[in-house]
């Protein structure tokens, strides 16, 4: 089995999409990618939509080979959608790509939001969506839907994917280590390698006693898998970057992020965007030219892989 970590927020968007190669199978779990419409009042800088452009790229192109697709839920920045923003994948890029591939989702306790994407995705791919939850097929098992984040205060919920060749590894899309049932449900799975979302610490409605119980949930899994690795959420700020470097050193397991474990640069391009404005000065009117097609990201793109080394 070939883990690839295709977008979340250390490789510099939002999101969680991974694509799982195996013997017989090759399966993409959550290929949508979304940017921060608006933070600290500014659009996604220029370098950010470059990295967005590259990451979409690579969905694209591994939607083409998969067999497997599984959405975990319908929210902008795990599925492509018709109404994307110039920042997300639009579904229009997909249709025609793989006519033989087979979508497993999320299908309960949707929004209406989640409903209307669902119908909106079957309708663009002209394909049956595959109720999941609760079912096997082949190396593939999903859990019942489990709440996304808090589970007193949220109505949202996600699905998770356990696949198994060699090893198990579990998708644990937006949980967040914020409710008890999915971290039970994971660690009755016997993982191998879990990926999941920590905690949105840089929200400041998110008071001192969930970030504790995520911590300490954090930790017990840790201690029952090979490698944890914790991103999507928790790395919108470098407050959560502190938080995940703190958890590895004092629990001495390998607890990661996304960029860790791909080895490559660790991007939390969300996080840094006043920044990236202060040191690639953005020009008037980019981003409306940009949605209109007259301009590109090739001159933010070469800066970028100057300071970050890339």
């Amino acid at each position: 089995m070939e883990i690839e970590i295709l977008g979340t927020e250390s490789l510099g968007v939002r999101g969680l999409c991974c694509f799982v190669k195996m013997k017989n199978r090759k399966i993409l779990i959550d290929p949508g990618i979304a940017l921060g419409y608006k933070r600290n009042k500014l659009l996604p800088h220029p370098f950010q939509v470059a990295v967005d452009e590259r990451i979409q790229k690579k969905i694209i192109k591994r939607w083409s080979e998969a067999t497997d697709i599984v959405f975990s839920h319908f929210h902008g920045d795990h599925v492509p959608l018709t109404d994307a923003n110039p920042y997300q994948l639009n579904i229009e890029k997909v249709p025609g790509l793989n006519s033989e591939i087979k979508i497993w989702v999320k299908s309960y306790s949707l929004s209406k939001t989640e409903d209307r994407r669902a119908i909106c995705i079957s309708f663009t791919l002209n394909k049956d969506l595959i109720a999941a939850e609760g079912k096997e097929s082949g190396v593939m098992s999903f859990s019942i839907p489990v709440p996304h984040g808090e589970a007193n205060n949220n109505l949202d919920t996600v699905m998770m994917t356990r696949i198994e060749e060699d090893y198990v590894f579990v998708h644990a899309s937006d949980i967040q280590l914020l409710n008890d049932e999915s971290i039970s449900q994971i660690l009755s799975w016997h993982p191998y390698i879990v990926l999941t979302s920590g905690p949105p610490i840089y929200l400041s409605r998110l008071s001192e006693e969930p970030v504790e119980t995520a911590w300490n949930r954090a930790i017990k899994l840790s201690q029952k898998v090979d490698t944890l690795i914790l991103d999507h959420h928790l790395l919108r700020n470098y407050s959560g970057l502190n938080w995940l470097d703190k958890l590895a050193n004092k629990t001495k397991t390998n607890i990661v992020c996304a960029a860790d474990f791909m080895k490559k640069p660790r991007l939390l391009l969300e996080a840094q965007r006043k920044s990236l404005y202060e040191k690639m000065p953005v020009l008037e009117r980019w981003h409306e030219s940009y949605a209109e097609g007259k301009v590109n990201t090739n001159h933010y793109w070469n800066l970028g892989r100057k300071f970050y080394k890339i």
